[in-house]
């Protein structure tokens, strides 16, 4: 496994880029940075912008003045940002001049020069195959027999988190409930769900991001990944097909033959998109309703609107900042000719911002007259299968929440993702007030 990781996938590029050298950045100063610098020279694809939360001033300017924008980042080479939600859409939606396919860079905007294949970095026919293979875990009666497990599980969590005292609801909360239900979903042991935390969080690390030191640290990691995955493959294909995700892949018609890096690739995609992205809309939703107290005081109200306010948490999190695509012919867009083999970067956190499309974009409301508006699952073919298991788990937390704290408060700064792909928290300190 380990040759098989190296020779296809190497580890995530370190990063070099330093926006603000001199001081500790501010909203003020990365808005007079945005504005005052050359246009042509705005790199947004800097992690340091999306760890600090200072990335909006940036895409802001793109939106007004270069929505199809080409620059060379010294990291990642030339690039197109793709900044307001209706070209975001006609990228995601034209698979056919827009590949996802792994062999051409795959769906990040990472220089790593072989990445793993996974039906997500596939074009049909190859792509509707393996999706196809594991849809059935996220159908609607495999989530209605899910959802009464889901909430005893957020109840029991929620029924032994301190009361008083200040703890992390990353740790506490987002991550131990989404652990729980992807453990569940690859019939993984869940005395040891807290694994799959750790690849996900290490599957999309930067090396000195904070999560991993050096680039050998990662393939080591994954490499433990794989071979644990490959045990369970091989157990899993000798017996009758099962109800979870690794049987369904080790099963599937599209799936059973594929070669032991695209099994790699897929379980990195299923465990990173059934950990990351719902963890941390389930963090960024503390976090919204704290900064935004009526609207806090709006929901427990009207507790009726737990449904509304998930899809507006997922619209105002975004928690995948982008995907990317390679242009397979010269395709124009928006009057920019994007030449035959470009990469084309789709900012998801930019096109739910876009106000030509969203009414007061950024406003958290969570009685939005269209809050599943947002492309924050994508569009198109590569749209997220697990997007309403996703919806799912945040709406239940929430009902759970409801019935037994008045108040959920957020005590100090979020310690956000070192990342330009991932759009997420690390930690979140909060404290639950005691009843007098």
């Amino acid at each position: 496994m380990t040759d098989t990781l190296a020779s296809r996938s190497g580890p995530p590029v370190t990063y070099s880029l330093d926006v603000f050298p001199d001081a500790p950045p501010t909203l003020e100063a990365a808005r007079a940075h945005a504005y005052s610098q050359p246009l042509a020279e705005i790199d947004v694809a800097n992690p340091k912008l999306f760890h600090a939360d200072l990335v909006e001033p940036y895409f802001e300017r793109l939106r007004r003045e270069d929505p199809i924008h080409y620059v060379v980042s010294p990291t990642f080479g030339g690039y197109w940002s793709i900044t307001r939600y209706n070209d975001i859409m006609a990228v995601d939606t034209n698979h056919q001049q827009f590949s996802s396919e792994a062999a051409l860079g795959g769906i990040t905007i990472n220089t790593v020069s072989s990445p793993l294949p996974m039906f997500i970095a596939m074009d049909p026919p190859k792509h509707d195959e393996q999706r196809r293979a594991v849809q059935p875990i996220v159908a609607p009666t495999n989530l209605r027999n899910l959802e009464p497990l889901i909430r005893s599980r957020a109840a029991a969590i929620l029924d032994e988190l301190p009361i008083g005292v200040e703890f992390d609801w990353v740790d506490k909360v987002s991550v131990e409930l989404t652990a729980m239900t992807l453990a569940t979903l690859m019939d993984f042991p869940q005395e040891r769900r807290r694994k799959l935390t750790r690849w996900s969080d290490v599957a999309t690390a930067v090396p000195g991001g904070g999560v991993i030191d050096r680039p050998e640290q990662w393939v080591e990691e994954m490499s433990e990944c794989f071979s644990t995955f490959q045990a369970l493959w091989n157990e899993r294909a000798a017996r009758p097909p099962g109800n979870d995700l690794i049987s369904m892949l080790a099963h599937g018609a599209g799936t059973r033959n594929m070669p032991p890096y695209e099994f790699q690739g897929n379980v990195v995609l299923l465990i990173v998109g059934g950990n990351d992205t719902t963890r941390n809309s389930i963090t960024g939703s503390v976090l919204a309703l704290n900064r935004n107290p009526d609207q806090y005081q709006k929901l427990r109200e009207r507790p009726e609107l737990v449904a509304s306010m998930v899809s507006e948490t997922i619209r105002w999190q975004t928690p995948l900042a982008h995907m990317r695509r390679t242009a397979v012919q010269d395709v124009e867009l928006g009057g920019k000719l994007i030449r035959k083999g470009d990469k084309v970067v789709m900012w998801y956190l930019s096109g739910n911002r876009d106000e030509t499309v969203i009414e007061r974009p950024h406003e958290y409301l969570i009685d939005r007259a269209r809050p599943r508006q947002h492309i924050s699952f994508g569009y198109g073919i590569h749209r997220c299968v697990g997007n309403r298991l996703a919806e799912l788990q945040l709406q239940v937390i929430w009902e759970e929440i409801l019935k037994r704290f008045p108040l959920v408060e957020v005590v100090g700064p979020p310690e956000r993702v070192y990342s330009t792909f991932v759009h997420g928290f690390r930690s979140l300190p909060v404290r639950i007030p005691r009843r007098h």
